[in-house]
């Protein structure tokens, strides 16, 4: 199991949990809308940073979107797996080709 994986299962676990003792328990309990606006700040945040080329703080900003963007999975009940999954049927593809691929393209 990846770290991803292992972070994706703690929040999971959290759903339920007491908004007063977790912060993933009160964000989840904001509901999917308020958890998609903290991924896209903290995905600001990142972009700054790596504009600013500050790698430590790129780094730690890094984190928090990872983070932020599995809050925001869990809160709509997509399971990292399946996003992973997706990533692994991608791989090996051009991303030219991918996208041109798809549907909506």
């Amino acid at each position: 199991m990846s770290i991803l994986e292992d972070l994706a299962a703690t929040i999971d676990a959290r759903k339920g949990a007491d908004p007063s003792s977790s912060w993933t328990a009160k964000l989840l309990a904001k509901g999917p809308e308020k958890c998609a606006e903290k991924f896209g700040e903290e995905a600001i945040e990142a972009i700054i940073e790596a504009v600013k080329g500050d790698r430590e703080k790129l780094t730690s900003e890094g984190a928090d979107v990872l983070y932020h963007f599995l809050v925001m999975l869990a809160a709509r009940d997509v399971a990292i797996q399946d996003v992973l999954a997706e990533l692994a049927q991608r791989q090996g593809i051009s991303g030219i080709a991918e996208k041109a691929a798809r549907p909506d393209a």
